[in-house]
């Protein structure tokens, strides 16, 4: 079946940004093995605690792809307006799992803190070197990403890329500290897992509130209904609007809008300006918009 361009151009968009994700899992796979080993032979509940945190990644990640593949399909008669929630949802349901995640780790470090254990080895600062660098250079991308194609779920896995980072910022001072302080100090790459939990909670927040407006339909920000408003006007023919509610469905936007028109017009007339005022939106590429609903009203000027 041969997709409207603008459906095509969303589900474009959507295979784009899984493949992305599919990157992302490969390389938290790569960084829990290498966390695992580190923690278990350098004797750090930080590394450990990072790898598990990994691990529930790719979970998390998977579900963001599977949220991408049902966003890239079509409308159908059960889903007229498409399956971009799909992609909303699956943001969602990380945001919770970063939830999940922070109390885990909390538990566990607190639990190891109270355990007397031996001190790390000075060797595991390395590891978190290089894990540090690698998470924040791919949420630095998938940001990117992000932006470009106006995805929550990937911005969402960025920031949850960066939280991942920042907890292993926090382990590598603790680390420090019980390096530098020996002997008594063992369980301060505890207390840092412990502080990262308070970062990875607080991205959270931030995630789940991202998701929960583009679930709950809230407004487009106010530049993006200006250009809205100024490629609709630049229509001839339009005299005026009144409303423009625009909301975003997964990576595209719906737009409702009302325009006045000459009130001597016939119905084919306006009808063929309404016709103008879609294509011009759902022409304009750099605004993922994929269906318009115009509404015509006779100008009270004329």
């Amino acid at each position: 079946m041969v997709l409207p361009e603008t459906h095509a151009r969303t589900a474009r968009r959507a295979h784009e940004s899984a493949r992305l994700v599919l990157r992302g899992i490969v390389l938290n796979a790569v960084l829990a093995a290498v966390k695992l080993a580190g923690g278990v032979f350098g004797h750090t509940y930080a590394l450990i605690a990072d790898a598990a945190e990994s691990l529930l990644d790719i979970l998390s990640s998977l579900l963001v792809w599977a949220g991408f593949q049902v966003a890239a399909r079509p409308p159908d008669e059960d889903h007229p307006y498409g399956h971009g929630k799909a992609e909303s949802l699956s943001g969602l349901m990380v945001a919770a799992f970063i939830f999940l995640m922070a109390g885990w780790v909390a538990w566990h470090a607190v639990r190891e803190i109270n355990t007397p254990h031996q001190g790390p080895a000075w060797w595991t600062l390395l590891v978190l070197a290089a894990v540090i660098a690698a998470k924040l250079w791919f949420s630095r991308r998938m940001g990117a990403a992000g932006e470009e194609v106006g995805s929550t779920a990937l911005g969402i896995e960025a920031l949850h890329h960066w939280s991942d980072a920042m907890t292993s910022a926090a382990a590598f001072i603790g680390i420090s500290i019980a390096i530098w302080g020996g002997p008594g100090w063992e369980t301060a790459d505890d207390w840092a897992a412990l502080f990262a939990c308070v970062i990875i909670a607080f991205n959270g927040l931030g995630m789940l509130k991202k998701a929960l407006g583009d679930v709950m339909d809230t407004a487009a920000p106010e530049n993006f209904e200006r250009e809205v408003r100024a490629l609709a006007l630049a229509v001839p023919g339009v005299a005026a609007l009144d409303k423009v509610r625009v909301r975003k469905s997964g990576l595209s936007h719906l737009v409702d809008i009302q325009v006045r028109v000459d009130g001597g017009l016939s119905v084919r007339e306006g009808h063929a300006i309404a016709h103008a005022v879609k294509d011009a939106l759902t022409a304009s590429g750099t605004h993922a918009i994929s269906d318009v609903t115009v509404h015509v009203e006779p100008d009270q000027q004329t």
